[in-house]
């Protein structure tokens, strides 16, 4: 049985983190209630209610411990050998499916020399940016510079460039008339646009976070953050328009025309 314990810390490592950080948010939320309700009392009185709400929420985090542990503690080898087994199973599913990414081309920002090279690498990716560029636009290439980071870290996504100004039949089938525009494509159909600046705060000074962000929210990268709290650098920089974007009002959006020519 001393197996079972040995082995039971990575098990109930992640169980652990996910309710028990929910646990703790919640507490946190009882407490910030209970103080604006004590706001006219002595500070040594907020003092004791804050450590008193403290000490409940690591009693309530210690329980579901020990309950975890209690579990682990009841398996057999055979129960924990199975479960090791799954777990080696999923990781060499994670690894297999990485380098299959790789082999068709994701892991890297890069250009395709024609419209005929577009439908083929489309063909090949469940999920597909591809970003409309041409040489003469300055904004373009501060979109370059973004996607080069995004395509490295987001492995499940293909990131491609392509000029606009070899693609005619492309920009008049996808009705791109604005650059830049990135074409958000999942299972070969083109499901959102990312037109100009106008979604990542109206600024060239905008952060690969934003962009980030922003693609989570057409739901063609796996986006970790917060959705409804877009990271903009500056709130009033931006203006109000910018502090929440709800996921609906954005996928399927209608654009203006009305980047830049520069």
């Amino acid at each position: 049985m001393a197996r079972a314990k040995n082995g039971s810390g990575k098990v109930r490592g992640r169980g652990f983190s996910e309710q028990g950080s929910s646990t703790v948010a919640r507490r946190s939320k009882e407490i910030t209630f209970q103080l604006k309700m004590a706001a006219d009392t002595p500070v040594d009185i907020l003092q004791k209610v804050l450590e008193n709400e403290i000490l409940q929420s690591t009693k309530v985090v210690e329980e579901h411990l020990d309950a975890e542990i209690q579990k682990l503690d009841q398996m057999d080898e055979d129960e924990l050998e199975r479960l090791k087994q799954r777990r080696l199973e999923a990781l060499k599913k994670t690894q297999q499916q990485k380098q299959e990414w790789l082999s068709k081309g994701h892991g890297e920002y890069r250009e395709i020399p024609s419209e005929r090279d577009f439908f083929q690498e489309v063909k090949e990716s469940k999920n597909v940016v591809c970003h409309f560029y041409r040489d003469t636009t300055f904004r373009c290439q501060i979109m370059d510079k973004h996607l080069t980071v995004l395509a490295k870290k987001h492995i499940e996504t293909k990131f491609l460039k392509l000029n606009a100004e070899k693609s005619p039949f492309l920009c008049e089938r996808l009705r791109i008339k604005v650059i830049p525009t990135l074409a958000l494509i999942k299972d070969g159909k083109t499901q959102d646009y990312v037109v100009g600046f106008t979604d990542l705060g109206n600024t060239d000074d905008f952060t690969t976070e934003t962009l980030e962000w922003r693609l989570g929210c057409a739901d063609i990268i796996n986006y970790s953050g917060n959705l409804m709290d877009p990271p903009f650098q500056s709130q009033k920089k931006y203006g109000t328009s910018f502090t929440k974007l709800d996921k609906k009002t954005i996928r399927g959006k209608i654009y203006d025309s009305d980047s830049d020519d520069d």
